[in-house]
């Protein structure tokens, strides 16, 4: 907090920190280093006032505005723990997270509001909070006008700040206390608590932010991401305002009003960095470049990229047509656990060649390997393999919540000695990177991490399918779609409706962008003897590679091939039709 603020409020007060561009196009709001730091300590002492305490947690349920980070910035502030929540979750996973991380109060808004529509944020709150024993306080502060149910619990956020101190001692920390947990989907199981700690987390997010998008004094950096991803905490919040930068906070969508809608912003508020993910690029590709072309995009000297590898045809769209050719363009590589970005173009020589789609170039200190199935170390170069992580950085995450040996297992284990990322890479013939995608069964929906057992999990549900796999496929907008293979308890003439009953599961318990584009009814799914499905052949029927299944020998009824290519072949014809 005092590295985010106090430092810059000393020296210029005035510097804007903050430009909200709310969603209603042409209403951006200005705030000041001071007004930020005025309005963190005003919300810390009113968490303070009811019982907040250092090392308590607390969750975030709201939408990018000054106030959001004005609450990650309180809670740092007094030493209390933050846990962010994505405002487009549904209850269940917001009391998952809740329950999960035993916080003590939520911070809310009556409402949000995105793309032309209300999201009723304080209605999603008061029936997650049903579940969570733990909870003491709704902190409420308004976005809209509109009058929400307040109950014994809840706090009128912005009536509680008028009356409370603008200035707060900030408490004093180690440099491994916590600052934030962050939670992240599994290749298995419920999401995970990824914990991020005070001292080394802001010192990579800051560096990684200055270095990689070559960050200026006076530049206008703008991150269009959600504070629920990580993305928001390192590149919206924590990294710009440690480095004294004016940071963008974008409330609204890529195509609202028009599809043109991120380069007006580029024009009105004069952005020199724009960070975003491949599939609003994929979108946005589709409706032509009449909609960049029409605004002036003459103040942008940096581009990037985050959320998943992009893909040639959208990379050379953003380098040509948005950048006109003449923006350094930064595919960047990292994730929830590394907690910056560990693998970009940039810093390099200056003029040095960028690869397009490429991540290319190790950031300071962090050392890539590929690791074979052995688990032997890949030397050399034109070569693939699992990419890991040979030594510590100060950004990576120290545990999960609750369950250090879960930390162990996922990152550790696979290659002792080693952070295994997860990710499969390939390194060139000049030794540079190149993300191929995730090694496990976790699938990356419009830049959206998500297991697939969390769908199949949700979708088990439903008392009229015992048996569910979902996996990946690819998807021209979204990068990764979700293909549903399911397995009726007995044959029904109620299909459809059952498909529409799985839909509504998937929303309801993890989100909308969740919900599987195909659901497929089968017969049986593929298994081993031992009784574990083999997503591989599913992947492989919905890729049409089904000439190539591979080994199927531990199949306990190879006929079952057969079975589930007719069936999707079925589907397609009908779809088609």
């Amino acid at each position: 907090s005092v590295n985010c603020l106090d430092q810059h409020v000393e020296k210029s007060p005035n510097r804007v920190a903050l430009i909200w561009e709310r969603d209603e196009p042409g209403t951006a709001v200005h705030v000041t280093y001071r007004e930020l730091l005025d309005l963190t300590c005003r919300l810390a002492n009113t968490l303070k006032k009811y019982g907040i305490q250092k090392g308590d947690r607390v969750a975030i349920y709201m939408s990018v505005s000054p106030l959001s980070v004005a609450a990650m910035l309180a809670c740092a502030r007094i030493g209390a723990v933050h846990t962010v929540v994505f405002a487009g979750f549904s209850a269940e996973s917001l009391a998952g997270r809740i329950m999960d991380s035993g916080c003590k109060a939520v911070i809310t808004y009556n409402q949000g509001v995105r793309g032309g529509r209300t999201i009723e944020l304080k209605a999603t709150v008061d029936e997650a909070v049903k579940s969570c024993p733990s909870i003491k306080h709704v902190f409420v502060a308004q976005r809209t006008d509109n009058k929400v149910q307040m109950g014994d619990r809840d706090i009128p956020l912005d009536e509680e700040m008028t009356k409370a101190d603008s200035v707060c001692a900030p408490e004093s920390m180690d440099s491994e206390d916590m600052l934030f947990m962050l939670y992240t989907s599994g290749s298995t199981g419920k999401p995970k608590g990824i914990v991020h700690t005070q001292a080394g987390y802001l010192l990579y997010a800051a560096l990684t932010h200055k270095y990689v998008f070559d960050y200026q004094e006076g530049d206008v950096f703008g991150c269009v991401a959600d504070i629920g991803w990580i993305t928001g905490h390192s590149y919206v919040v924590y990294g710009p305002l440690c480095n004294g930068a004016t940071s963008v906070l974008f409330e609204s969508t890529p195509v609202y009003p028009d599809p043109g809608r991120y380069w007006e912003v580029v024009q009105r508020l004069k952005i020199n960095q724009f960070y975003g993910a491949p599939t609003a690029i994929r979108l946005l590709l589709n409706y032509g470049e009449e909609w960049v072309k029409k605004y002036d995009r003459s103040s942008l000297k940096v581009l990037g990229s985050v959320g998943e590898p992009i893909n040639k045809e959208a990379w050379q769209w953003f380098y040509q047509v948005v950048g006109e050719g003449r923006c350094a363009l930064v595919d960047t590589w990292w994730q929830t656990e590394t907690g910056g970005i560990c693998i970009a173009p940039r810093p390099s020589e200056e003029k040095a060649e960028i690869v397009p789609a490429m991540a290319m170039r190790p950031f300071f200190g962090i050392v890539p390997v590929l690791m074979d199935e052995n688990g032997e170390v890949i030397e050399g170069n034109d070569v693939s393999g699992a990419l890991c992580i040979a030594q510590p950085w100060p950004g990576m995450a120290r545990t999960i919540h609750g369950d250090h040996q879960r930390f162990i297992d996922a990152y550790f284990k696979a290659y002792p000695g080693y952070y295994f990322t997860g990710d499969g890479a390939y390194r060139s013939q000049k030794g540079y990177y190149q993300i191929t995608g995730r090694m496990d069964d976790i699938i990356n929906i419009s830049g959206h991490r998500l297991g697939t057992a969390e769908i199949e999990d949700a979708m088990a549900d439903h008392p009229e399918v015992p048996e569910t796999a979902v996996v990946g496929y690819p998807h021209k907008i979204k990068g990764e779609g979700a293909f549903a293979f399911i397995v009726l308890k007995e044959q029904t003439a109620r299909v459809d409706h059952i498909k529409e009953e799985l839909k509504t599961i998937v929303a309801s318990k993890i989100a909308k962008y969740a919900v599987p584009d195909h659901i497929l009814v089968v017969k049986r799914l593929p298994k081993t003897r031992s009784g574990k499905i083999m997503r591989r052949l599913l992947r492989k029927v919905v890729t049409e590679q089904s000439g190539n299944m591979g080994d199927v020998t531990t199949l306990d009824d190879p006929d079952v091939v057969k079975e589930i290519l007719d069936a999707y072949q079925k589907y397609k014809e009908k779809s088609s039709s």
